[in-house]
């Protein structure tokens, strides 16, 4: 007897997905609600569970798929775990070796069953660097929250585990190079998030009048109060203190002064906000994401801090929701992390506008007549010139710049 495993539903407005990865290979032990498949969304990677325990059945559909909501895509086969994983386990000992395409997946089922819930807590990022990189989850200690293993954990034990082979390979064997200036081409399927945001992106440049106006920054006082809070601030609360506080309530600032910025066109219709509602791009193992800090006009600046930090450790684990992608009034995107001097972000649709950070670096600036050396930062602010203006876009960026070299107007809403 055999029950069927479903689409199940993934969120308002979206109605189909991807089969990014099966995690459960027909034939092997599965526990009730244990993730046997991962969906990719538009947005976010989701995982399909185990309606009961049992034997993983027939796969419906193939990886790379593309299902709806309520499809069948594969079935569940009565029977008991420990007798599922008995039969797999002698079959290695009648063969010389197993092949390298199920020692992987062997590596990554084994703790499943062992631990049942332990390797449900295991995120889709985590559960492909598993697979791919063919490390033993049970054997890799976890920095993440409650202990658990995070991308960063697989990759260093993937390390390690190279490290270790390393001495005992031989000079021939690290010579797989291409003979005779051969050269090669790999083609991989695009994601579906990859998909989504490559139309999104041209779609905002083809419908939206795109401008990006400029300004610098000098981050001197915003580095000294930093500096200066940064241990009681992290003793008090619990997290860092960085940027992206002051920046996300700068751009409050603005936004309350210029409400256009904060506007959305929708039809015929001007839409503006009372509130503003901050997506902070994050980078996640299937690219880039847009999660959403909301009523960041409420917020202080250790709840701006605490939500950004765990947007970015759940993005890097492959945990975010639907719903932490939903809305959003304004955009914030740091490309200065990743040492970016300057850019022309693009706006995030149907949102007006986006503030695109970059790195900072000593530059020679004139302070009272003198040449002197400050932190700078350039800073950009793209939008849609069908609501915005010039005047109001500069008038908007130069709020954030004189909010940032003065922070005392952040206080007293200036």
């Amino acid at each position: 007897m055999s029950s069927e495993v479903k689409v199940p539903v993934l969120g308002e407005s979206v109605s189909e997905a991807t089969i990014g990865q099966w995690l459960k290979q027909p034939g092997e032990a599965v526990a009730a609600d244990e993730p046997i498949a991962s969906l990719e969304t538009d947005k976010v990677a989701i995982d399909v569970l185990a309606p009961h325990a049992g034997v993983m059945g027939q796969h419906i559909v193939k990886e790379g798929d593309t299902v709806t909501v309520g499809a069948l895509i594969a079935t569940i086969e009565e029977g008991t775990a420990t007798a599922a994983a008995a039969k797999p386990a002698a079959a290695p000992s009648a063969t010389a070796a197993p092949s390298p395409a199920a020692t992987p997946a062997a590596a990554a089922s084994a703790p499943a069953e062992e631990a049942g819930s332990g390797a449900a807590a295991l995120s889709p990022a985590v559960r492909r660097a598993v697979l791919e990189y063919g490390i033993d989850p049970s054997k890799v200690k976890g920095t993440g929250k409650d202990g658990r293993i995070t991308k960063d954990d697989v990759l260093a034990a993937a390390q390690a585990k190279t490290a270790q082979a390393e001495p005992a390979a031989t000079a021939p064997a690290a010579a797989p190079a291409p003979a005779g200036g051969e050269r090669r081409e790999e083609r991989v399927r695009m994601t579906r998030l990859r998909q989504t945001v490559a139309k999104r992106l041209k779609s905002a440049q083809e419908t939206a009048a795109l401008l990006t106006t400029f300004n610098d920054v000098d981050m001197s006082a915003v580095i000294e109060a930093r500096d200066k809070y940064k241990d009681v601030f992290q003793k008090k609360h619990g997290i860092k203190l960085g940027f992206m506080s002051f920046f996300s309530k700068a751009s409050v600032l603005a936004l309350k002064s210029i409400p256009a910025v904060n506007a959305q066109i929708q039809g015929d219709e001007i839409v503006y906000f009372d509130y503003v509602d901050i997506s902070i791009a994050v980078s996640a193992p299937n690219g880039l994401v847009v999660p959403v800090v909301r009523d960041v006009d409420k917020l202080s600046f250790a709840g701006i801090e605490q939500a950004i930090a765990d947007y970015g450790k759940r993005a890097k684990e492959g945990t975010l929701t639907m719903e932490d992608m939903k809305g959003g009034t304004f955009t914030i995107s740091n490309g200065g992390v990743f040492g970016g001097l300057m850019s022309t972000p693009i706006i995030n649709p149907p949102q007006s506008a986006v503030l695109g950070l970059h790195r900072i670096e000593d530059r020679p600036v004139v302070r009272n007549g003198e040449i002197v050396i400050r932190p700078m930062m350039y800073i950009a602010l793209s939008y849609d010139h069908r609501l915005i203006d010039g005047r109001e876009a500069v008038t908007a960026l130069k709020t954030i710049k004189e909010a940032i070299e003065d922070p005392t107007r952040l206080l007293i809403d200036l």
